[in-house]
């Protein structure tokens, strides 16, 4: 068994390519080898700016025999069939087999091949390996170049090393032949190095300068950016993606720390660490009271014979340019008020179809303060919710934000509370974005959530209305994003919320929905607007006309049209949400099952809510008691089911609740059924019959009262009543019984007992 090392070596590797790079040539080579039967053991690969690494320990020296099998056509096929699948194979009839194959005899190739040396294999594989490259960029250079056919690779490819154990793996790729020799750093050890095989590669490398493996490279810069600020007494900034792309960018990485000039500190800090980051790949520290200080990390390439210090200097010097156009980009902005920069809003659209940024703010603002004032949001000053929504995008259209992207929202705040709006309103408009990935904080200040939520429900509502939804793994508008951050808000802020509602008020706000008479929409709720909607077209459009007092048919048709497609889009909202409600909690360790059985009850809006009966069920269930329950409601459906009871009859109907009150005409009927059924007796119910109507009796209202009160653990303590009770029923009586009376009464017992449950929970979609 021996070791195997190749090295490609170009100009320099962009740091972002760096890790797909590395995982691209294990891939391809694991590929080429199983191709050619060879057995792998542990291969590790290794990236430089300069230079791509794998070694592969435990080779053989030669491949195994393989034999390859390759199916042909049957023997009844047409001579010319046969034919060519010789030609295909290169074998003569006489060398096929021929098997029997689903009831078919068909012609097998069967090509017994030889082991093959592991250096040949790897003399093709290498080209193959290199032409096969899938770099996200790449190019083509010097005089081959004219040709398409040329060799493509990240960089100028300058050097190949391949090496078996000690023996040379030779090949060529675009007139680069494989050799012993590579590079060291480039200014510490620039001529050739010599390469005995994979033993001995990274410590000949590390001697000349050059840490091949970027792991080790990654680890001393975490370690000397730290020591680098502690030295001045300071702490670093941890930033592990800017470890990565220093690590990327070095062969021979040192950190050395260096000041700026402490008057750019009135610039707010996150603009300085940003600046450093993105522009220079600086660290930032702060100071002991956990400020900014004035000191950056940056990570040289060499070891310098000053000790840095001109590599300091001239770090600090281009990093001052950098912070001087911050500072002016910073007193540029303050000097106009954000509600000036509102209104340039209008300049930028937001969608072809929903308007422009300034549209959407419109829209926004009506509706933070509409979520004040309804009392969803509680705490909150209405007058700040609005304000804030109103001036939520003006940092759009600033200098800072023009320049820094990533800072809209934040630089928001800091040009609000430099104007002296309140802290309320300057946080709304720094957070309102919030939270905009599942690690982010949620906010909890109340305006803020006014904010936050109106903005993410209009741009759902917005692009459900023109039909630009999620559809598979495209989601170009991030609207499942949208939905699990309001889904967050919600929860995290326990807001009492009919989605119906708030989707509904704020598909009024759509540009299609200005066509909706602006009469029956000052006076509309969602419940006469479901009432109508439910009547049917002609309904519909009658009610426009009353409303109207005798508008034209054709207007009062279009503003039908609208609403009805206002009414259709918000419950594929609501759809949306379920479902994105599923994934959330099924990421948190709750069953999807028992979601299904809750939103299989209908008209469950409130998250707050459905969640609580969620989590009381998950508890119940887990139970001997709910387990045991599960089992006797399944067998009580599957009776009713092989029965061909009518559900109807006995279960809710329309939006009402049958266990709401004993003059529930449903409930009247199941009861009356039962009754009528007893009175054809010959003799009083068994005992388990009995003892099963009186648990049922007592369990109803305990459970309709505790679901009322939303006391979903005592409900669920309610249906435990009916553990014992329904196991003894189905232990000691005969549900389908030749008396056809006793039969229909113990079915309709059931049929109630069903329809308890149900009042919790669907249990038919629970498993188990």
């Amino acid at each position: 068994m021996t070791d195997f090392l190749l090295e490609l070596r170009c100009e320099e590797i962009p740091a972002r390519m760096q890790a797909g790079a590395r995982a691209d040539l294990e891939k391809l080579f694991r590929k080429e080898m199983g191709a050619a039967g060879v057995v792998l053991g542990q291969v590790t690969v290794w990236s430089t700016p300069r230079r791509l690494a794998l070694i592969a320990n435990g080779l053989a020296e030669t491949t195994e025999a393989v034999s390859e099998e390759t199916k042909g056509p049957a023997t009844t096929a047409p001579q010319q069939a046969l034919e060519g699948f010789l030609r295909k194979t290169g074998l003569t009839k006489d060398q096929l087999e021929v098997r029997d194959l689903k009831g078919k005899d068909t012609y097998f190739a069967v090509i017994e091949k030889p082991g093959r040396a592991v250096r040949d294999v790897l003399a093709e594989a290498i080209p193959a390996i290199v032409r096969a490259f899938p770099w996200p960029k790449s190019q083509r250079w010097g005089a081959a170049s004219i040709s398409t056919e040329s060799l493509r690779w990240v960089r100028p490819l300058s050097g190949i090393v391949a090496i078996l154990g000690e023996d040379l793996v030779e090949c060529e790729v675009g007139g680069i032949r494989s050799g012993y020799a590579t590079k060291g750093h480039r200014f510490h050890a620039p001529g050739d190095i010599t390469i005995g095989g994979a033993d001995d590669y990274a410590a000949k490398l590390s001697a000349c300068h050059v840490i091949v493996d970027h792991a080790e490279r990654q680890e001393l810069i975490r370690d000397e950016a730290r020591n680098a600020a502690a030295a001045a007494g300071l702490t670093l900034v941890e930033d592990e993606g800017l470890v990565i792309e220093n690590a990327g960018l070095t062969e021979w990485p040192v950190p050395l720390l260096g000041r700026f000039d402490e008057a750019f500190l009135e610039v707010p800090p996150e603009v300085i660490q940003l600046t450093a980051r993105v522009n220079q790949k600086y660290f930032v520290c702060e100071n002991a009271a956990g400020k900014l200080a004035n000191a950056f990390v940056c990570t040289a390439n060499i070891d310098a014979v000053d000790g840095g210090e001109g590599i300091v200097a001239g770090n600090r010097k281009v990093l001052a340019a950098r912070l001087s156009d911050a500072r002016f980009f910073w007193e540029q902005d303050k000097k106009t008020a954000l509600s000036v920069h509102a209104e340039k809003l209008g300049r930028i659209t937001f969608h072809e179809r929903l308007g422009t940024v300034a549209d959407k703010v419109e829209r926004v603002a009506k509706l933070a303060r509409w979520l004040v004032e309804e009392g969803i949001v509680k705490g909150a000053d209405a007058d700040q919710a609005e304000l804030a929504a109103r001036l939520c995008k003006a940092d759009l259209v600033t200098e800072m934000v023009g320049e820094f992207p990533e800072l809209q929202g934040l630089m928001g705040g800091y040009y609000a509370r430099a104007e002296g709006l309140p802290d309320a309103v300057a946080d709304a408009i720094r957070d309102h974005y919030k939270p905009v990935g599942q690690g982010d904080e949620v906010p909890t200040a109340p305006v803020t959530v006014a904010v936050s939520l109106a903005d993410k429900l209009d741009t759902l509502a917005g692009f459900f209305s023109i039909e630009e939804r999620p559809t598979g793994s495209k989601d170009p508008f991030a609207l499942r994003r949208a939905a699990l951050a309001i889904i967050r808000l919600i929860l995290e802020n326990k807001l009492r919320v009919n989605l119906e509602n708030v989707i509904v008020e704020a598909g009024f706000r759509q540009p299609f929905a200005r066509q909706i008479d602006p009469t029956i929409a000052a006076n509309r709720t969602f419940a006469q607007l479901s009432r109508f909607m439910r009547m049917g077209a002609d309904a519909a459009v009658q009610f426009y006309q009353v409303a109207r007092k005798g508008a034209d048919t054709a207007a009062v048709e279009q503003a039908q049209k609208n609403t009805e497609k206002l009414y259709n889009f918000s419950a594929q909202i609501l759809d949306f949400f379920a479902d994105r409600l599923k994934v959330q909690q099924r990421e948190a360790g709750v069953r999807h099952d028992l979601i299904d059985a809750v939103f299989a009850l209908g008209g469950e809006d409130n998250l707050v809510r459905l969640l609580a009966r969620v989590h009381a069920l998950q508890a119940f269930v887990a139970t001997e008691d709910g387990a045991n329950l599960l089992a006797g409601y399944k067998r009580a459906a599957n009776i009713l089911r092989k029965e061909d009871w009518k559900a109807d009859a006995i279960e809710p109907t329309g939006d009402e609740d049958p266990l709401e009150n004993v003059d529930d005409p449903d409930m009247m009927h199941v009861y009356a059924v039962a009754r009528e059924a007893r009175e054809q007796l010959s003799h009083e119910p068994e005992p388990a019959e009995k003892a099963l109507i009186d648990a049922l009796d007592a369990a109803e209202p305990r459970a309709a009262d505790a679901v009322a009160a939303e006391d979903f653990a005592a409900a669920m303590s309610a249906l435990a009543m009916l553990r014992a009770p329904i196991d003894a029923f189905f232990d000691e009586v005969t549900v389908n019984d030749a008396d056809s009376g006793k039969r229909y009464s113990r079915l309709a017992l059931l049929a109630r007992f069903r329809v308890a449950v149900h009042n919790v929970a669907d249990f038919s979609r629970i498993e188990g």
